[in-house]
């Protein structure tokens, strides 16, 4: 562990800058872990925009089976797995949507061609065959021509508050270090567990 051993935001972006120099892609990608109105659990990656003391960004189509899921159950999980750090990070807490100024700041700063796919893309539902997308990026391509592409209302951004972080640093002979930090009273508490 480092200097920051008290408190788990610093702690996480010296990990994260670590990573930012070590990881050959995407060191800001998190698994992120939903539960359906049944229980049953799903994960899938995506990627971190921001983590501050408010909270860990990722943005996604609110009709996608994650977006749906958040919005019937606002608990969720995260895990960012370092590899060749040999690090790992779990994260758990309540999501709640970021604000629309916040959304459609991030919508613009993306690439044009990612702003005309949050639009054509039907998110988590059956796909007929590639030609189908294909045709669906070519009418939005052409309904916004060469002027600005506005976000889609069914795209927005969710916020993890973490009332729970654990980090993990492999250790020889499996004797792993591992510390969790809790959140009470607005106050974080670490403990050391066994590995």
């Amino acid at each position: 562990m480092s200097a920051s051993q008290d408190d788990p935001l610093s702690l996480f972006h010296a990990w994260m800058g670590e990573a930012e120099k070590n990881e050959i892609n995407d060191p800001n990608a998190m698994s992120l872990a939903t539960v359906d109105g049944e229980g049953r659990p799903s994960v899938r990656m995506v990627l971190l925009k921001g983590a501050d003391e408010a909270g860990f960004v990722f943005y996604t189509n609110l009709e996608s089976r994650k977006g749906v899921e958040l919005a019937a159950n606002p608990f969720a999980a995260l895990c960012f797995h370092w590899k060749s750090l040999r690090r790992q990070i779990r994260v758990e807490g309540r999501t709640q949507p970021v604000t629309d100024a916040e959304a459609d700041s991030y919508f613009a700063s993306r690439a044009r061609t990612s702003q005309i796919g949050a639009w054509a893309s039907i998110q988590s539902r059956p796909l007929n065959g590639r030609f189908e997308l294909e045709k669906r990026i070519a009418e939005y391509t052409a309904r916004f021509g060469i002027g600005a592409v506005p976000r889609p209302p069914h795209w927005s951004g969710f916020r993890l508050v973490p009332d729970r972080m654990e980090f993990w640093q492999d250790k020889p002979f499996r004797l792993h270090d591992r510390f969790i930090f809790t959140k009470e009273d607005g106050a974080w508490t670490r403990r050391h567990l066994f590995p």
